[in-house]
């Protein structure tokens, strides 16, 4: 009889107790365990377990299941006699910060000391006796939300050493979505704030800490070391690319086949092109979890996982890149695979300034998938990867996040589409000057865009959304070779029976050209002295089915010629 798929429980009791749906990752233990490492960091993309795993290792180890083994008498760790030994016997300290997000530092600062303040509580009874000096205690009753920096630094460090007193043994901590509040605190400017608070409160929780015996942090991201790490160096970084615990995180395609045939479900090829694609160090085919937990529960395809999140960040950080890391990304949407060099360490400072780091977050948020690897001898931090959009999945979902820009004039924006295809240049000029406003202030940055990049940055915009548009129609090529020059864009028709087009964008330079009507024929000659049609013509294209647009901007005004 096929089990119940219970949707959204993270409680590893509750799903075995209830004999809910669930594969086995127990080995997890045996393996953790076993490597010995101090301080371990895994990042993997959000919906991948990790919650679940860290109920799970807490519901092992912790003195307060001490005895109540049975929970895990038919999963694998139970097959291994020695762990039926330390099962229940370690004090152990559960925290998550998933759940702190805030618009300021300081509130995420009030918001992580109540984390620290619950578990306190959860331990009132060590101030019971005399295990605590008066004061220890003392200490103790100022754990609160207000606390100062000071304590709140030490909180977890003396908590460890108030349960190692109390119990005898080191204390095991695990530390769930540690990265949260330093993607907010990015996301909302409190950068440094965060990362000053953080730094202290792990070098004294992970480092000069002698009453814990080992831990585990989850995440999507792997801050850069010296971010909030650079006190660390008993931290060992389990990512993506690594081999350890690769089958840990995700679904193999034969636990997710094997799942199907329990639930009658059939379908196992459009289940691999929709949810497959995730790479693990050398461990390919892995499925995203809630993707298949939601298709195995519906029993029907959709964008499940794609949809757990607003994808705030790299939906910001795509509209605030600049060409290259956009002419990128449009190579990614028309299903090329991209070659580049990056560092997995998250540099968050770094991600608007840096156009490599934007590819590191995409990679470590899971919706890239590496090909290949090559390791630069003459840049050892750096390595050249070889990446893709993960499955259908991932590639629906961006294909909304570029529509999602164009929100606000949705409708123009396909009529404009439609007066691209039908060569109504009266109709295409309407459009861009009655929305460009609206549009331009959505691929800006604030201050630091000038007059000049804002043209640019809205051109690489707009591109996306013609890519998403027109997908099945026309292939989109942006900024490549043909002729004697390089065009900026040109749509070569899938079908014989469209026309090809070719568009050429320009910012007015004043001392040259003294007008837009001037920078539109600038942009038309430019099309014709650089035979940027050469490569429609190679296909096939007649030359009078090929339209040339100009594309002239100044400011926020923009007027469109064509011939």
């Amino acid at each position: 009889m096929a089990r119940t798929v219970a949707i959204g429980v993270q409680d590893f009791e509750k799903i075995i107790s209830n004999d809910y749906f669930y594969i086995d990752k127990t080995k997890f233990i045996k393996e953790w365990w076993e490597n010995g490492d101090s301080v371990t960091l895994i990042t993997r993309p959000r919906r991948f377990g990790k919650t679940l795993t860290m109920n799970m290792l807490e519901r092992f180890f912790s003195i307060k299941y001490a005895g109540q083994g049975e929970v895990f008498e038919h999963l694998a760790i139970w097959e291994e006699p020695e762990y039926r030994e330390i099962q229940g016997t370690y004090p152990v300290i559960s925290l998550t910060f998933a759940n702190i997000k805030a618009q300021d530092f300081e509130m995420t600062k009030i918001k992580i000391n109540m984390v620290l303040e619950q578990l306190y509580q959860q331990n009132l009874f060590l101030k019971d006796g005399d295990i605590l000096s008066r004061q220890e205690k003392e200490y103790f009753d100022r754990i609160s939300k207000n606390m100062d920096e000071a304590d709140a630094a030490f909180a977890l460090h003396r908590l460890c050493e108030f349960l190692s007193r109390y119990y005898g043994r080191k204390v095991i901590i695990l530390l769930d979505e540690y990265d949260t509040p330093m993607q907010e605190a990015y996301v909302n400017g409190y950068w440094n704030e965060i990362v000053s608070f953080i730094r202290s409160l792990f070098n004294t929780t992970f480092k000069t800490n002698p009453y814990l015996e080992r831990a585990i942090m989850t995440g999507i991201t792997r801050v850069s070391k010296e971010s909030i790490f650079s006190d660390l160096n008993n931290l060992e970084v389990i990512t993506g690319t690594s081999n350890k615990y690769a089958d840990i995180f995700g679904f193999t395609e034969e636990e997710v086949f094997a799942a199907m045939d329990e639930q009658g479900l059939t379908e196992k090829e459009k289940v691999k092109r929709w949810y497959d694609g995730f790479i693990f160090g050398n461990t390919k085919d892995i499925y995203n979890p809630w993707s298949i937990l939601n298709y195995l529960d519906k029993r029907q395809l959709g964008t499940y996982w794609a949809n757990t999140s607003s994808n705030s960040l790299v939906s910001l950080l795509l509209q605030r890149a600049g060409g290259e890391a956009k002419n990128q990304f449009e190579q990614l949407l028309q299903g090329e695979a991209l070659e580049v060099e990056i560092d997995e360490e998250i540099v968050f400072s770094q991600l608007e300034r840096e156009p490599s780091a934007i590819w590191s977050l995409l990679l470590a948020s899971g919706y890239l998938k590496v090909l290949g690897v090559e390791r630069l001898e003459t840049a050892p931090d750096l390595t050249r990867y070889t990446l893709d959009l993960t499955n259908m999945e991932v590639a629906i979902m961006f294909g909304r996040m570029v529509r999602g820009w164009f929100a606000q004039v949705q409708h123009d924006y396909n009529a404009f589409v439609k007066a691209l295809l039908t060569d109504d240049v009266e109709a295409m000029n309407d459009y861009m000057n009655e929305v460009a406003m609206e549009i331009f202030s959505s691929f800006d940055v604030g201050n630091r865009a000038s007059g000049k990049s804002q043209p640019e940055r809205f051109y690489h915009g707009f591109v996306l959304g013609l890519i998403v548009e027109l997908q099945g129609k026309y292939k989109l090529r942006s900024n490549r070779e043909s002729g004697f020059g390089r065009y900026d864009v040109v749509l070569e028709p899938m079908d014989s029976a469209n026309d090809g087009i070719i568009m050429e964008f320009k910012v007015r330079k004043p001392r040259t050209e003294e007008s837009l009507e001037d920078t539109v024929a600038a942009a038309l000659q430019q099309i014709e002295d650089k035979h940027y049609d050469q490569e429609l013509l190679s296909m096939g294209v007649p030359a009078e089915r090929i339209h040339k647009y100009g594309f002239a901007f100044e400011g926020k005004t923009v007027l469109i010629g064509g011939v």
